[in-house]
């Protein structure tokens, strides 16, 4: 897998697949390279992990997809590791990530040593839970 910040190439595949950013946000996170994008060797793309910031100074995941046909892989943990490491090079010591209670992400998040560090209640929503993780 190559793993790489997302250039305006990417833009059509994400915003075919992020519904959960709005389109006029894609460009600025590409720019401000938040977005990384995941690769077959061969060039293909099969998914990103999209970052910003809590209280705009702890990076927050706010998205990791991976298309139907590479999950279950540990592509996944093999890119969170990646935005891990690339945090710690910029000088993070904690980084954070949410989902939902309904969601089995919550799982993988815990497996890879993140710890519940509250929640946040919405109107007609499931519990969000909020997970963080000491990298230094």
């Amino acid at each position: 897998m190559i793993i790489e910040a997302a250039i305006m190439a990417d833009y059509a595949y994400i915003l075919e697949r992020d519904k959960h950013l709005l389109q006029h946000l894609i460009e600025s996170k590409i720019d401000a390279k938040e977005i990384y994008m995941l690769h077959s060797e061969e060039g293909n793309s099969f998914g990103w992990l999209r970052y910003g910031y809590f209280w705009d100074n702890t990076p927050f995941m706010n998205m990791l997809w991976i298309d139907d046909a590479f999950r279950g892989k540990g592509l996944g943990k093999q890119a969170v590791l990646f935005w891990e490491e690339d945090m710690k090079r910029k000088g993070f010591k904690l980084v954070m990530t949410s989902t939902l209670a309904n969601e089995e992400a919550q799982h993988f998040y815990r497996k890879l040593g993140y710890k519940d560090a509250g929640c946040l209640l919405l109107e007609n929503e499931p519990l969000e839970i909020i997970l963080t993780k000491n990298i230094s």
